[in-house]
């Protein structure tokens, strides 16, 4: 088994961990999965990082840029970067890995549930958008020590909405509402508002080996072959699972 190297030793890293190790051992030892969390200094040091053949970036937004460049400098050439809040960072992430040859799997939220959740609501803006009556919404709520808000997945969804609702131009147009409370790992709920009824939307993770499992996922399609350079979203590694068995996806 290659290595993998977790970067963010928080409960996200922890669970990407766990689900690795089940997966090989049953629960055993498995010394080819390694958590690093942060250096004291801010920056990994490249020898740290050697002979990771997998890289999961699970840390913060500020560290994905230089945690990558670690890693490269250090020889690895697969990612799944499964953090948020590096979108000002993105061009230097994709230019650091097409001069290294490297590719790597990104997406605000590994759920395999997420990614069908934003095509149900999608589906759903198709129907209610061209009633003048619904009002779409927005609503979001993470653990109190969640950085980013709204979320990267409530600002994808936002983004998907507002991308075929007739009376949105932009993603600034939804109304959005984030909650910052309690140590719930997330919800999501898109609604569709009119005087007499409303419709809602609601995704509710309860822990977060749902994350893990779609890290894993991606991380096996990164293995399975030679993959171009650059950033890869993960809808094309859920259409994959879903041909193969839709049940389990």
């Amino acid at each position: 088994m290659d290595t993998m190297l977790i970067l963010g030793d928080g409960p996200l890293g922890r669970a990407v961990e766990a689900a690795a190790r089940d997966r090989a051992s049953g629960h055993g030892p498995a010394p080819w999965v390694h958590v690093v969390g942060r250096p004291a200094a801010g920056r990994h040091d490249p020898a740290d990082l050697a002979g990771a053949a997998l890289v999961v970036e699970a840390s913060r937004g500020d560290a994905v840029a230089p945690n990558l460049a670690a890693a490269l400098e250090a020889g690895s050439r697969r990612f799944v970067i499964a953090t948020t809040g590096w979108s000002v960072d993105r061009p230097r992430v994709e230019a650091l890995l097409n001069e290294y040859g490297a590719a790597a799997v990104s997406a605000s939220n590994f759920s395999l549930g997420v990614v069908l959740f934003g095509r149900l609501v999608e589906a759903a803006v198709g129907l209610f958008g061209a009633l003048e009556a619904f009002d779409p919404y927005l609503l979001e709520w993470h653990r109190r020590s969640k950085r980013d808000r709204p979320s990267g997945t409530a600002g994808d969804l936002a983004r998907r909405i507002a991308a075929l609702h007739p009376r949105l131009a932009s993603a600034d147009d939804l109304e959005v509402a984030s909650i910052r409370a309690g140590a719930a790992p997330g919800m999501h709920l898109v609604g569709f508002d009119a005087a007499g009824e409303t419709i809602e939307l609601r995704l509710t993770a309860r822990d977060r080996t749902a994350y893990a499992a779609g890290i894993l996922a991606a991380a096996d399609w990164l293995e399975r072959e030679p993959r171009e350079p650059g950033i890869h979203a993960f809808d094309p590694i859920v259409d994959e699972l879903i041909a193969r068995d839709p049940i389990a996806a």
